[in-house]
């Protein structure tokens, strides 16, 4: 051994070795266990790192191969598991200093250029990932604080130079990504992102130790966090910081940040959880360095103002540096090289956020002091952000970043609560607002519109104190409101908040008036430029109805008023051509006259703009009522005299100036040479003198318009009003508005705005002149009704209203050029019922054609918010309202009658067509002109194409889904509303469209598209069949004939091969649609009981004629649509059984053919089944499910007709088929997975079965009494095994296990129905056996489940009296076992769905069934404690609802059927409750983008839930009363935690109104006083909201309560 251990040693020293073989010598001893060296691992650590720093201090050569063997083998050694076992056992191992130093050296140089690299950088970065990954290896850096900091810098470095290098060539780095970030974070459109991932694709650089650079980062930075922690010298820790780490590490975190956004992130494989630990340990570093509690003292001195004293600071006040704040932001201007703005720009928030998290907190008695201590050191950092115009101009493409920053800064204030503005004003000199106004002057002086953060500063400062930006009020509402001229989304979507913010602040404040006024003196300023933007979007209008609604009335009156008087004071001059100004235009020339008419149409347009204005502040009035006092009445009296005078000085000027421009235009003629050409050059101007005309004329329309409706509504309302537009002069204003005249004022009606609002204004007469009795009496009356309501219609417009997608708020105040035909189908369709009696026939058709034309257009709405014409159209054709229109009703069915034939005659036609020929020969093809004749030919043709498949009219595919489209229409129609001529003629046109039709087509999908053109029209003759007045289509043909025609047309087509195979959805759907109409029909003749046996024989005769079985070359379609046809009328037919003995002995004799038929049918369908299941197609055989269908109902009929036969043997015809039969089903229920139905089915068919047998054995039971009695006791214990069997089946997932529980049910019901104890006893000790927990445990939760199944449906039961005693005499202990299930469960998330969920169901039915059986409240109690431990935490909102509602319901069960618990048990009710609301709140908080959506519906439904709750816990008082400030406090303190949805905390604000109704005074008081800070605040601003909006509204309901 001493051998081995000196031929290693000797060679691996001696210079002779060449280096190859040192290095196999040396791996060799590394991994072999029989070199015994001394301290083994450290020798040959210390050999590497020998070779290593001599070959690069020059002291040894070796060939480049040799180097890179030795790093490689380095890097094994370090990452070896036979060092690390060496480690852990406590051996000494460690690197040496001079090996740190050269790993220093090498990563310095990695940040240069990597490419002259003697070793690979993966190589080098894995040998320092090595070395840090052991806290023994890295002593060698740990120990040396300045080592580490060194380390820290170079892989800072080297990072940097990586993320750098990810990008395309050519781009300046730190700049471009915080591009990019910038436009991420203000939701620009990431074309600078796809850009980047382009060129990046295109880059031969490739990059493969980027995802390595980052994890030793990781490494690098959590290894120093600890040696950080371990210095005693902060001081040292700040000074290396400040002067090594804080600009590499700013720029560092920069970089990451961005790289989440740009292409680099992807390009070096970074994780994004991996960016985030970086970031989160370089912000760990910063604090503690920086913002440590050492430092706090030497913060104070240097930030806050002294107290009084000389100036002098005594020794050994702080031990901490001088001044921090100053040393550090000094070290961010002064980096070598500068540090991108950029990156400056995104470190000062950073600096503050580090700031508040380590000194904003404090006990209370230092609160003050705290806040201000962050205050000035706010002060402190905002200068780095150069935006001072002492600092110079701030680069344009520098103030995007610089308001980002801004608004950071900002925001952190304002959510910090520094801001103290009593304790500012009155002990601080209003340093603070003196402060902030200096920065709303910086942003007013150098205002940036264009910038989304700029709107968002100046909403925080609001937000901070409405009198920060009150000195420069009017320069806020120009540019940010009334001359913002950016109509950028992001910019426009930032406006909007902020004038909202703005209104909702000055609705509070009670300023509205002072708002207002300064919002007019700005509009009515002259315009910077030819165009101002619009002034009020969809946004700040909703807004400004919400303030004006939360306003005292006489403000609103108020407000009004000033813009009235603004409009009269300063926008009335402006449209007036004064005397002088004509020869001032003779002596300045053409310069002049454009100078006026761009002063008018200025003008034009503000006054247009206020009439916008005023038009919403009316409108969103509270009207004047009888209750409202006098000087209100007299103050809207004033309001609407001022308006009168106004619109009759606009329409004066509007007739001077129609006057003047006649005058000028026949004098041209006249004129001399000369003066030709003057007026050639006046000519000009010409269309500007129309445009500022249009546009007063649009403003005065829409300012009568508002007032008419005003005055109306008060005068209506309020009697002390006296109203100035006289009812009895209604027809006179309305001729004058048919010639568009208004005071005798002739009107120019071109624009889109003048032609709404004209309509609206005759209709605001008609409906005056349908108030004045008089006026009604005249017999001109009628004759200009009919003509204003053609004015109204406009038919030439309404045709054009179908054309386009347009889309409109609703605000009448909006319209324009392209929503103004919107606005017109509006003002048609909503006053329908106004117009309806004075519609002619043509107006009517054009309703109709329109109404049509749209509804097949489907447009969709792009905002939930707007209408267009086509849902506007299918709103109507939803609604009621058409059907009580019989004029326009007819129209609507006349306009898709001619639709169809339209289609029908454009069609291929294989042979002549009766029918079609006589419509053709009619010359308009009116639905009218379809006489008794017509009719007749359309019968005839229909039997003709039924007996024998003809076909007259083939369609495409196109043709056939615009008949389907139609069909959807029609589908929607309240055939209720069909006279009888309507009714006959589209039955029998939809009828002659089943039979002598067909689709064709070389498609793959045409049999689907032929089958659903068949069901759309079966679906819509049964609904047409249930219509009133469809005994007019019997009297044309009968109703066997018709049922006949249509079953022998689906048999022709299914011969034919024209559906796809019978397991497909398409052709079960047919199946089903037939049924229906089947019996639809057959229930409309035995209502009527005319001819029914006649009707009925026919029936039978038709459906027995054909037997299945002799029909060997028949499709399966046509046996499944036989059978189907068969089932239908058994079943219709035995639903009228016993109604009468005339119609049973009709009906009996026609369910026995039918039933003789149905029996030999299924018995040769079942032996096809059974012969063919193994050779034939499945598409070749019939549902399983059917069959058991089709002989549950011919056993139900022949119990049916048994029943009424009066029959003294009970034998049934089928008596040898159904005994099989079950037990097949028994057998086949749990073999092997089953379709859903055929399980529902099989149920259903046990059901009638165990009745069957119950009865048919009655009058055995004297002879064979026990045997029978035996059987009856086997089929039961049979059916309850194999049904407890089925309920335990592994491939039954939750939702089918719900779709089985009605049948379930149903069985029970039947099985329980005449049950004996002795029977009911062995299905309550199965439930007893099955609830147990050790299964549960076990992992047999279906078993289980399966008990708790049964247990909630037998519970549902209706029982024998016996048996329901016996029931809830154990129903305790079920309760109790269910707990116990539910809490085991509870521990086992994944279980929550599958078993926990059902069994709180089960435990809520068996506590709504139990009400008053139920005694002990023990065991109610005891179910309140398994529900709190239901789990609602990490859960999929799917998952979440349901949890959520099994919780809610168990909870109503027990507040509704067991108040008598709620005694003693309300604080456990209200624990459980209270999850739900901190459950709610923490899933409805705000989420950003993710706040749409399916999951947002969920939590939304559950916030309803709770709302519910709220006002059941306060209808109960009694059990609460003491409670209710508890929950109100509990209520505010949640939300105090988190941000909530409007739309869920409008819901759960509701709700707690409700307990708020219960607080009395002295609790609202005890709430005040015992809150903590924040959480009072939200109480206080809830109570505010509660005594302003709930509570009048309370009281005044109160007042009609009895």
């Amino acid at each position: 051994m001493a051998a081995i251990y000196s031929g290693i040693h000797l060679k691996l020293k001696s210079p002779n070795t060449p280096w190859e073989d040192k290095l196999k010598l040396a791996r060799f001893a590394w991994i072999s266990s029989q070199c015994l060296l001394p301290n083994k691992e450290q020798v040959l650590l210390d050999w590497c790192t020998y070779a290593l720093t001599g070959w690069y201090n020059k002291k040894v050569e070796f060939s480049q191969t040799v180097l890179e063997g030795l790093w490689s083998c380095l890097n094994d050694f370090l990452h070896s598991r036979k060092l690390h076992i060496t480690l852990k056992e406590g051996k000494p191992v460690s690197v040496r200093l001079n090996m740190a130093q050269l790993l220093l050296n090498l990563l310095e140089e990695c940040s240069g250029t990597p490419t002259t690299l003697s070793v690979g950088v993966s190589t080098l970065l894995s040998v320092c990932q090595g070395i840090l990954s052991s806290s023994t290896l890295s002593s060698v850096f740990t120990t040396k604080y300045e080592l580490m900091v060194s380390l820290v810098v170079k892989v800072c470095s080297f990072a940097c130079h990586q993320l750098q290098q990810a990008l395309p060539s050519g781009s300046h780095q730190p700049e471009l990504i915080t591009d990019t970030v910038s436009l991420h974070t203000d939701d620009q459109n990431s074309r600078t992102e796809v850009i980047l991932n382009k060129e990046l694709e295109e880059s031969p650089k490739k990059i493969t130790s980027g995802a390595h650079v980052f994890e030793l980062l990781l490494q690098v930075l959590t290894s120093y966090l600890s040696v950080q922690r371990r210095q005693a010298n902060s001081n040292r820790v700040f000074t290396s910081v400040t002067n090594q780490l804080l600009e590499p590490l700013l720029l560092l975190r920069h970089m990451l940040t961005a790289a989440e956004y740009a292409a680099s992130h992807t390009y070096l494989s970074l994780r994004q959880h991996l960016c985030r630990d970086v970031r989160v340990r370089i912000d760990s570093i910063l604090q503690l360095s920086l913002f440590s509690p050492e430092h706090l003292a030497s913060y104070k001195e240097e930030l806050l103002p002294s107290k009084g004293d000389t100036g002098k600071r005594g020794p050994g006040v702080t031990k901490g540096p001088l001044r921090p704040a100053n040393a550090v932001l000094c070290k961010l201007g002064s980096c070598e090289p500068p540090l991108p703005y950029s990156v400056k720009s995104n470190s000062v928030p950073l600096l503050f956020k580090l700031f508040l998290e380590s000194y904003r907190k404090c006990r209370a008695e230092n609160e003050e002091e705290h806040r201000m201590l962050c205050f000035y050191y706010h002060t402190k950092l905002l200068p780095a952000l150069e935006l001072s115009p002492s600092d110079g101009p701030c680069l344009p493409e520098n103030w995007c970043l610089a308001l980002l920053a801004m608004e950071s800064l900002l925001s952190q204030a304002l959510s910090a609560d520094i801001y103290n503005v009593a304790g500012d004003r009155i002990r601080h000199a209003e340093v603070q607002l003196t402060f902030y106004k200096s920065l709303a002057q910086i942003l007013f002086n150098q205002a940036q519109p264009s910038i989304p953060a700029w709107y968002r500063c100046l909403k925080v400062l609001l937000g901070l104190n409405h009198m920060i930006l009150d000195p420069y009020f009017d320069e806020l509402l120009s540019s940010a409101w009334v001359n913002a001229d950016c109509m950028e989304t992001r910019v426009q979507r930032a406006r909007q908040m902020m004038l909202c913010s703005l209104l909702q602040t000055y609705t509070k404040l009670r300023q509205l008036p002072r708002f207002f006024s300064e919002l007019l003196s700005v509009i009515c300023q002259p315009s910077l430029d030819k165009g101002r933007p619009p002034l009020l979007s969809a946004g700040i209008s909703a807004s400004l109805r919400t303030s004006i609604l939360d306003t005292p009335p006489s403000q609103g009156l108020e407000i009004c008023s000033l813009v009235v008087e603004n409009m009269r004071k300063y926008v009335l001059p402006g449209l007036v051509k004064k005397d002088g100004e004509a020869e001032k235009m003779e002596i300045d020339g053409v310069s002049g006259e454009e100078k006026r008419d761009w002063e008018q149409e200025d003008a034009s347009m503000k006054l247009f703009s206020l009439s916008q204005l005023l038009h919403i502040l009316l409108f969103s009035l509270k009207t004047l009522d009888n209750a409202s006092p006098l000087p209100l009445v007299r103050q809207g009296q004033t309001l609407m005299e001022e308006m009168r005078k106004l619109l009759h000085d606009l329409l004066q000027l509007l007739s001077t100036e129609s006057k003047a421009t006649k005058v000028n235009v026949s004098s041209v003629p006249k004129a001399t040479k000369k003066r030709k050409k003057k007026v050639a050059l006046e000519e000009s101007p010409k269309a500007s003198n129309s445009l500022w005309q249009l546009k007063t004329q649009d403003s005065v329309l829409l300012l009568r318009y508002s007032w008419i409706e005003v005055d109306t509504l008060f005068n209506i309302y309020c009697s002390k009003y006296t109203p100035l537009d006289s009812n009895a002069e209604a027809l006179t204003s309305i001729e004058n508005l048919l010639n568009s005249e208004i005071n005798s004022v002739r009107l120019h009606p071109g624009s889109p705005i003048s032609f709404v609002h004209l309509k609206l204004l005759t209709l605001q007469q008609i409906k005056k002149v349908l108030l004045d009795s008089a006026s009604l009496a005249e017999p001109s009356t009628s004759e200009s009704l009919q003509r204003a309501v053609g004015f109204i219609l406009a038919r030439d417009e309404l045709r054009l209203c179908s054309e386009g997608d347009h889309m409109w708020d609703g605000q009448m105040s909006s319209v324009d050029s392209s929503t103004h035909r919107v606005a017109h189908w509006f003002v048609v369709i909503s006053n329908l019922p106004l117009l309806a009696p004075y519609l002619n026939r043509e107006d009517a058709n054009c309703i109709a054609n329109v109404l049509v034309t749209s509804l097949l257009s489907k447009q969709s709405s792009r905002c939930k918010d707007q209408l267009s014409v086509s849902l506007i159209s299918s709103q109507l054709i939803h609604s009621s309202v058409l059907g009580e229109l019989p004029s326009l009703f007819s129209a609507t069915v006349g306009s898709l009658s001619q639709r169809i034939f339209g289609v029908l005659t454009a069609a291929h036609a294989p042979q002549v067509c009766p029918t079609l020929e006589k419509y053709q020969e009619a010359q308009n093809g009116e639905m009218e002109l379809l006489s008794a004749l017509v009719k007749q030919t359309i019968v005839e043709d229909m039997s003709v194409c039924s007996q024998s498949g003809k076909v007259f009219v083939l369609l495409s595919d196109a043709q056939t889904k615009e008949l389907i489209d139609l069909l959807s229409i029609f589908s929607s129609l309240n055939p209720d509303g069909l006279n009888s001529q309507d009714l006959s003629c589209i039955f029998l046109l939809l009828a002659f469209m089943l039979t002598s039709t067909a689709c064709y087509s070389e498609a793959s999908y045409s049999a689907h598209c032929c089958a659903g053109f068949q069901v759309k029209l079966l679906k819509v003759l049964a609904c047409l069949v249930e219509g009133k007045n469809f005994h007019s289509v019997l009297k044309i043909i009968h109703g066997g004939t018709l049922l006949q025609a249509v079953v022998s047309t689906m048999l022709w087509h299914s011969k034919k091969g024209r559906f796809s195979s019978t397991g497909s959805s398409d052709w079960l759907d047919l199946m089903k649609a037939t049924q229906d109409f089947i019996i639809y029909l057959i229930n409309l003749i035995l209502i009527r009981n005319s001819s029914v046996r006649l009707n009925l024989d026919q029936i039978a005769s038709f459906l027995t004629s054909e037997d299945t079985t002799s029909n060997p070359g028949g499709s399966i379609m046509s046996v499944h649509l036989r059978l189907a046809s068969l089932a239908a009328t058994s079943k219709a037919m035995a639903s009228y059984l016993g109604r009468s003995k005339s119609m049973d002995q009709t009906l009996t004799q026609s369910l026995a053919r039918i039933a003789s038929s149905m029996g030999s049918a299924v018995e040769s369908v079942l032996k096809a089944q059974n012969v063919g299941e193994a050779g034939m197609q499945p598409t070749c055989l019939l549902s399983p499910a059917f069959v058991v269908d089709t002989v549950t109902v011919m056993l139900r009929c022949e119990m049916s007709s048994l029943a009424v036969g009066g029959n003294d043997k009970t034998i049934l015809r089928q008596e040898n088929l159904y005994p099989g039969f079950c037990q097949q089903i028994l057998k086949e229920m749990n073999s092997a997975a089953r379709p859903i139905d055929f399980l529902v089915s099989s149920l259903h068919f046990l059901s009638a079965f165990y009745m069957a047998a119950m009865k048919t054995g009655e009058e055995e039971q004297e002879k064979e009494e026990e045997k029978k009695v035996k059987a009856m006791d086997e089929l039961y214990a049979q059916i309850i095994q194999n049904v407890h069997k089925l309920l335990t089946a592994p491939w039954l997932s939750p939702c089918d296990v719900c779709e089985l529980e009605p049948a379930v049910q149903n069985l029970l019901h039947h099985l329980l129905e005449n049950s004996t104890p002795c029977k009911f006893s062995m299905l309550l000790t199965m439930i007893n056996n099955g609830l147990d927990t050790c299964k549960l445990s076990a992992g047999n939760y279906k078993e289980v489940l399966a008990v708790v199944i049964i247990a909630k449906l037998l519970s549902c039961c209706q029982l024998p009296e016996p048996c329901s005693k016996a029931l809830w005499l154990v129903a305790p202990q079920i309760l109790s076992a269910m707990v116990f299930l539910v809490r085991s469960s509870s521990q086992v998330t994944s279980l929550a769905v599958t078993f926990t969920i059902p069994t709180v169901t089960a435990m809520t039915t068996l506590l709504r069934q139990g009400e008053g059986l139920i005694r002990n409240p023990h065991h109610v109690v005891l179910i309140l404690g398994a529900l709190h431990a239901v789990p609602l935490d990490h859960l999929t909102a799917v998952v979440y609802q349901s949890a959520f509602l099994a919780i809610h319901e168990a909870l109503f069960a027990i507040i509704q059927c067991h108040t008598q618990v709620m005694l003693n048990a309300a604080p456990s009710f209200l624990n459980v409750f209270y999850r739900l609301v901190t459950s709610i709140m923490q899933e409805g908080r705000q989420r950003g983008a993710a706040d749409t959506g399916g999951e947002s519906e969920v939590y939304l439904q559950c916030s309803r839930l709770v709302e519910r709750m709220y006002s059941h816990i306060a209808a109960i008082s009694e059990n609460f009363t003491t409670l209710s400030a508890f929950m109100v406090a509990q209520y505010v303190t949640e939300l105090q935690k988190v941000t909530l949805r409007p739309d869920i905390k409008l819901h759960l604000t509701e709700g707690i109104y409700h307990i708020l109704d219960l607080c009395l005074e002295h609790d609202i008081k005890f709430l005040t006083t015992s809150l903590q800070t924040g959480v009072r605040e939200v109480f206080n601003e809830l109570y505010s909201s509660y005594t302003h909006y709930h509570k009048p509204q309370r009281q005044g309901e109160d007042k009609y309560t009895v």
